[in-house]
């Protein structure tokens, strides 16, 4: 599924050379659910950037479903994430003036799915997430939680191959936090790749597998 070779990415701060990603060699598959963790500063979102086709790196390369896609335009990257990733974001990016049903239905607009299977898939992404009868509230009606959950379904709504998810427990509290994990124990049980970006052991050991990564570098680790 995800196949990173000797992967660098520098930033220049000032007259420093930041490794924000340094050499690293890392392999998930179908199917797994894994975690990545590390401190601020690690590199983790540098890592997800690039895993999610929102950057590319400077060296190295890249396969996503055995796909070289370290040399794409920025048009490519944007069709690769509409059409394999699904992202879950920390602070959930829902667009305030929009229900709950139409924050899920906007990655199929933009796909140019058609009004009858866009409403289909959007009824069932909602009824997955368990807010089958919250659809047309606005986000400001909507719990924290309830909230993640909508970007859950707006996640899963394409049907991605890989859905990588950057703290999504960050701003919750600890019950809303054991919500969204089940939510992320539900979506892998389902036969999704999940992809876990966090800086809590005990939300990365919750995942079958975790990575670590400090100063820019990669490791397996047993939490």
């Amino acid at each position: 599924m995800i196949d990173l070779k000797d992967v660098s990415k520098v930033y220049q701060v000032g007259d420093e050379r930041v490794h924000a990603l340094n050499h690293v060699t890392m392999h998930i598959y179908p199917k797994e659910f894994v975690s990545i963790i590390g401190p601020s500063g690690s590199g983790k979102s540098t890592l997800m950037n690039i895993i999610g086709c929102l950057d590319t790196a400077d060296a190295g390369i890249y396969r996503l479903e055995g796909v070289p896609i370290w040399d794409y335009s920025e048009n490519e990257l944007a069709r690769v994430r509409n059409r394999k990733i699904g992202f879950i974001f920390q602070n959930f990016n829902l667009i305030p003036k929009l229900s709950a049903a139409e924050n899920v239905e906007l990655p199929l607009i933009y796909r140019g799915v058609r009004g009858a299977e866009r409403a289909r898939r959007v009824a069932e992404a909602l009824e997955r997430a368990g807010l089958k009868n919250r659809a047309p509230h606005l986000p400001t009606e909507l719990s924290g939680g309830q909230q993640q959950r909508v970007a859950s379904a707006r996640a899963l709504v394409t049907e991605p191959s890989l859905l990588l998810a950057d703290e999504p427990t960050g701003n919750l509290d600890s019950k809303t936090s054991r919500e969204i994990m089940e939510i992320l124990h539900e979506l892998h049980e389902q036969g999704n790749t999940v992809v876990l970006i966090t800086h809590d052991n005990d939300i990365a050991r919750q995942a079958k597998r975790s990575l670590h990564i400090l100063d820019g570098r990669v490791s397996e680790v047993t939490l």
